[in-house]
């Protein structure tokens, strides 16, 4: 059977600054709706406590990071406070074929080269209810110096900029109604006209094939 695009999955980029609730929301959509698949992002950045190798992050040392680069192994990849990200295209490229929507959790600066590459992909921007909260969700984490927490501050400034370029800016103040309303919109949008190109396209052929 040919495949159409109504078969095929969509790319869900997931940004916004850090603190704003975008991880757990995402292993929260993936827990509830089998139809999402979590891609695994490259750093060169230290795991955090708890964190492991091939589940939260694929941990690699910056060499390697830049060769992968060169290979185009990656679909995207962008420096963000000091460390390397980047997105093995092969496991998202597999899973779309799949039928499987795929969640990327990418900052604004890799979220447009996916955008470049893949203009059917959805961005998403998750921000917390004001900024009194996102600096109160920095501190809580425990695990990051003044000097980071303040980095990060001065990198939302700089993201906030690139908020109009997202598709839909989403509020996380509660977070099983940020889950709730991010599938809606994930899958409302598969279905807008230009998405699906491809199912048009192949519905034309065979009927002037009739």
């Amino acid at each position: 059977m040919i495949q159409t695009f109504k078969d095929r999955g969509i790319i869900a980029v997931i940004s916004g600054f850090s603190g704003a609730g975008k991880g757990t929301i995402m292993k929260q959509l993936v827990s509830r709706y089998d139809r999402y698949r979590l891609s695994v992002s490259m750093t060169t950045r230290e795991p955090r406590p708890g964190e492991v190798d091939g589940k939260e992050y694929f941990f690699v040392e910056e060499e390697a990071f830049l060769k992968l680069v060169e290979e185009d192994g990656l679909i995207e990849h962008a420096n963000y406070v000091g460390h390397f990200y980047g997105t093995p295209k092969k496991f998202v490229e597999e899973q779309l074929e799949a039928g499987k929507d795929v969640l990327l959790e990418i900052e604004i600066q890799g979220a447009l080269q996916i955008k470049k590459k893949f203009p059917e992909s959805l961005l998403i921007f998750v921000t917390p209810p004001s900024v009194e909260e996102l600096e109160r969700r920095l501190r809580g984490r425990g695990t990051e110096t003044e000097e980071v927490i303040q980095s990060r501050i001065h990198r939302a400034q700089e993201e906030a900029k690139g908020m109009l370029s997202y598709d839909y800016i989403l509020v996380n103040d509660q977070v099983d109604a940020c889950v709730v309303q991010m599938h809606e919109v994930i899958q409302a949008a598969k279905c807008e006209g230009w998405r699906r190109k491809d199912l048009a396209d192949q519905i034309l052929r065979e009927l002037e094939e009739k």
